[in-house]
């Protein structure tokens, strides 16, 4: 298989041999993978992947064909168009996926946008539904809306019946994001004078939390998933959650063990598999790049004003 890899900061195409599913996995022919702030951080060398996945392989989220299977799987699979979380080494030709985190890209959809729906949809619903349980009716305040979790959190909450504020650093994104389900779009600047919301779904860090916190309704819930370009460090006034008896919790996905990620994405597949293929739910797509450019497209991801995913094609193998 080709395979990008990580070495010593730089990026490599080489050769490497197929995986081999042991028990309970699968092969799968990747035809898209996602580009995410963790294969930018891994290449930096402080985010390294999970035991058990390939150390030096980045990737986390994949789209392509089951190729092969281990002892258990049901044969049911074989050739089956899935989407997956992995805990690395989508940025390849071939990756091995523990059967149970397998998705079904619906006829529907095509491949690139499967390609980045897994880490985007499972880690905002993960955060919306599981972990803030937020209701219809309530009000959701998304940070860094325009990227792919943001993008993939505002149509959650539309989808559950919340009033979705989306929060971007670019005004222009604010009828793509009126489109996605957005009941309201607003710049940084204009957080601290909106009505209190129940539920904060963070992505920016301290400099968009260190507004919202004076934004809260009695018992919100802000949980914390990300903090790209706005500060792992704030400053909380705990008498204003303790005022507003409110919690803070925060998460990632890929440090969870199997049991867990494939209980979560059963509970993504029930709520979610059935909008999606009727197209309530859409990954909006900023650009694809070839595997042999993902210097380039890893580059573009570290650029501002985006809108979307963006993607590594795979190349046609015999």
């Amino acid at each position: 298989m080709q395979a990008l890899i990580i070495d010593h900061g730089s990026l490599r195409l080489v050769e490497r041999p197929d995986p081999v599913p042991d028990a309970g996995n699968v092969v799968v022919a990747t035809e898209f993978a996602g580009v995410n702030a963790a294969d930018l951080m891994q290449r930096r060398g402080v985010y390294p992947a999970p035991a058990g996945w390939p150390a030096d392989i980045p990737g986390m989220e994949l789209s392509g064909r089951v190729v092969a299977l281990g002892a258990g799987v049901d044969d049911s699979w074989l050739g089956r168009r899935v989407c997956a979380i992995v805990g690395g080494g989508a940025q390849a030709t071939r990756c091995r996926v523990p059967a149970h985190h397998l998705i079904d890209v619906p006829d529907s959809v095509a491949m690139d946008h499967a390609g980045g729906f897994p880490e985007s949809f499972i880690t905002a619903y993960d955060a919306l539904a599981l972990q803030a349980q937020l209701r219809e009716g309530e009000r959701l305040l998304v940070s860094g809306a325009s990227g792919g979790v943001g993008s993939a959190a505002v149509q959650i909450g539309h989808l559950l019946g919340a009033h979705v504020i989306a929060v971007t650093r670019s005004a222009s994104h604010a009828n793509d994001l009126s489109d996605l389900g957005a009941d309201e779009t607003i710049g940084l600047e204009d957080v601290a004078r909106i009505s209190p919301v129940d539920v904060v779904l963070e992505l920016v860090g301290a400099a968009h939390l260190t507004l919202a916190q004076h934004r809260l309704a009695p018992f919100a819930r802000i949980v914390v998933i990300g903090v790209a370009g706005g500060g792992a460090k704030a400053e909380i006034n705990l008498l204003n959650i303790m005022g507003t008896r409110s919690t803070i919790t925060g998460s990632t996905l890929r440090s969870r063990d199997d049991a867990e990620k494939a209980e979560v994405i059963g509970r993504v597949r029930d709520a979610l598999g059935e909008p999606w293929a009727g197209a309530r739910l859409t990954v909006p797509l900023a650009r694809s790049f070839a595997l042999a450019d993902a210097s380039a497209a890893y580059e573009f991801f570290a650029q501002p004003g985006k809108f979307g995913k963006i993607l590594l094609a795979m190349p046609t193998l015999s």
